[in-house]
């Protein structure tokens, strides 16, 4: 079962939530009583991560991506796993949706802050991970939160290369250590980021549209003190913006890399043991690395 943290008011689109509704899905079999209390008494004394989904992302794909990751994931003893939902699904222009939805980002980010502070100072550390634009919502967090964050992990990160050494720069020296994963086969942050990013120029934040996106090429220079290389994917690995996240049906059985996983070189093959008998790549296994990355790098 995974627990979740909610601030969305409806299953799609919709505004933020002004408080977090705590519950864990598929429901337990017996009412477990107060939700919050039970969230409390489950971080108690763990090494907490919570992660988060990206833009244009309904709660059911939301609750089904990061429950999958969860079941992946291989964390250090006495960890405790916690999904984050938002109301990253604008409904207009779709792909171009994240410049509104980065004001939504940055209040999601303000509201988990202020839970954090709340309810778990209980936990033996907070580590934080995301997908897309979901970025935007943790840096957000960090910046407004006083509770020490451990590790920070940004896949596919859709916010300005330079995000860690100008908007978000003191919430990234607040950070235990930050890693990365990119790729330059990420054809949304290719084509549709420098644009989207020019009308959110014009209309709210962010930086002019000659900024690439942190989750494709890197941080740009110089990078924290505390950033951890390497973070660029292979491009013969083909990541594309679903792949961190991807579920396989049916799903493959977990633990596929051994720890500890890392960035190979810039001309790895996709490992053998991720082929089906074909030489065709299983189903699922991009999102088996990157929770293997992830749990390599919570260490």
């Amino acid at each position: 079962m995974t627990q979740f943290l909610d601030c969305r008011l409806w299953p799609v689109g919709g505004e933020l939530a002004k408080t977090f509704a705590v519950y864990q899905t598929p429901p337990p079999a017996q009412d477990p009583g107060d939700p919050l209390r039970a969230l409390k008494k489950y971080v108690q004394g763990q090494h907490v991560l919570i992660a988060t989904h990206g833009f244009n992302v309904n709660r059911a794909n939301g609750i089904a991506d990061l429950s999958n990751w969860e079941t992946i994931l291989q964390p250090p003893q006495s960890s405790a796993f916690v999904g984050l939902l938002w109301p990253g699904d604008s409904v207009w222009l779709h792909g171009l949706d994240y410049p509104g939805e980065a004001r939504v980002a940055d209040d999601a980010g303000l509201l988990l802050a202020k839970f954090l502070d709340a309810n778990l100072q209980g936990a033996a550390s907070v580590s934080l991970a995301s997908h897309s634009l979901g970025a935007r919502v943790m840096l957000s967090a960090i910046k407004n939160t006083s509770t020490r964050i451990s590790r920070l992990v940004l896949m596919a990160a859709a916010i300005d290369d330079n995000c860690l050494n100008a908007e978000f720069q003191a919430a990234a020296a607040k950070v235990g250590a930050i890693s990365v994963l990119a790729s330059k086969k990420d054809t949304v942050l290719a084509d549709l980021f420098p644009l989207g990013n020019f009308f959110a120029g014009l209309l709210d934040q962010g930086h002019p549209w000659h900024h690439t996106a942190l989750g494709r090429s890197g941080p740009a220079s110089p990078t924290p003190v505390n950033f951890r290389a390497p973070f660029q994917l292979p491009d013969g690995w083909g990541f594309l913006h679903s792949s961190y996240l991807q579920i396989a049906d049916p799903p493959p059985p977990p633990a596929q890399f051994p720890l500890p996983t890392d960035v190979p070189g810039s001309s790895a093959s996709i490992p053998a043991n991720e082929l089906d008998a074909t030489g065709a790549p299983i189903l699922g296994w991009t999102a088996e690395f990157s929770s293997a990355f992830a749990s390599s790098r919570l260490r």
